[in-house]
């Protein structure tokens, strides 16, 4: 039986990480891949219509680089590896968003990779991995 894992992608290097353990299981057990690819959103409801209408513009652009920078050339790699694999891109909240996918796509499992910072922001802030380990519908995977 074929399983869904979502995997948070971002093009980092823990990123890298946590998709190749990711590939190696949906590998060995028959599964299939939902990279996600979340930008941070924070709306601002102060902003004017013009300054809305060009913050969507932008964001619809970020959007294209993305998916032409990062996402493409990572599913190709995996499909050329004989993983299915499909992608989604959003804005918003990580950990929320990733969850958000985790429940809409039936997932059965959530593969992150961990940065490492131990900084004061992260301290006080928490991190996306802390965060997925505390809400997430399912069983999370922080790749170190």
């Amino acid at each position: 039986m074929s399983r869904k894992i979502v995997v948070g992608f971002d093009g980092s290097e823990a990123s890298r990480r946590a998709l190749d353990f990711a590939v190696s299981r949906a590998k060995l057990q028959g599964d299939s891949i939902l990279i996600a690819h979340i930008l941070e959103w924070s709306p601002y409801s102060f902003l004017t219509p013009s300054e809305i209408e060009e913050r969507h513009r932008r964001r619809k652009e970020e959007l294209e680089r993305a998916e032409n920078a990062i996402i493409t050339p990572v599913i190709k790699a995996i499909e050329a590896d004989g993983v299915p694999v499909t992608a989604v891109m959003k804005y918003g909240h990580i950990a929320e968003t990733i969850c958000k996918i985790a429940k809409s796509e039936d997932a059965a499992l959530i593969i992150i990779g961990r940065m490492g910072n131990s900084g004061l922001s992260t301290r006080i802030f928490g991190s996306v991995a802390g965060t997925l380990a505390q809400i997430a519908p399912v069983p999370v995977t922080i790749v170190p």
